[in-house]
């Protein structure tokens, strides 16, 4: 059973993750001590200190450091598969986190395989 959970908000990603086009997330800042190739997950939708709802089990498949700026549009297409460019992370990660943010900051990708049994 996994120890740690990737949770989303539900009006913004239930529908892509329970459909699998969402396989990733972009965190801002360095992640790396959270979260680690290999490691299982549950994949959970709900807000911060309520509810939430299990999803399902994943594994992380990738997890890699580096500027927004640096970002490829594979890996901002499994963020949000409606997403084309820098710009329209940039725009969701100020709404996320409620301040302006750079292309030169730092955010970390963690990219997820959906497990079935």
């Amino acid at each position: 059973m996994p120890n740690y959970a990737i949770n989303f908000y539900t009006e913004l990603y239930g529908d892509v993750l329970r459909k699998g086009r969402k396989t990733a997330t972009i965190r801002l800042g360095d992640k790396t001590a959270k979260y680690e190739p290999g490691q299982l997950v549950w994949v959970t939708v709900g807000r911060r200190y309520g509810p939430r709802q299990k999803l399902f089990c994943a594994i992380i498949d990738e997890v890699a450091v580096k500027p927004i700026q640096d970002l490829t549009r594979r890996e901002i297409e499994k963020e949000n598969p409606e997403f084309r460019h820098i710009d329209d992370l940039i725009t969701l990660l100020e709404r996320l986190y409620d301040r302006t943010i750079t292309p030169l900051e730092i955010v970390t990708v963690v990219q997820f395989s959906r497990i079935t049994e």
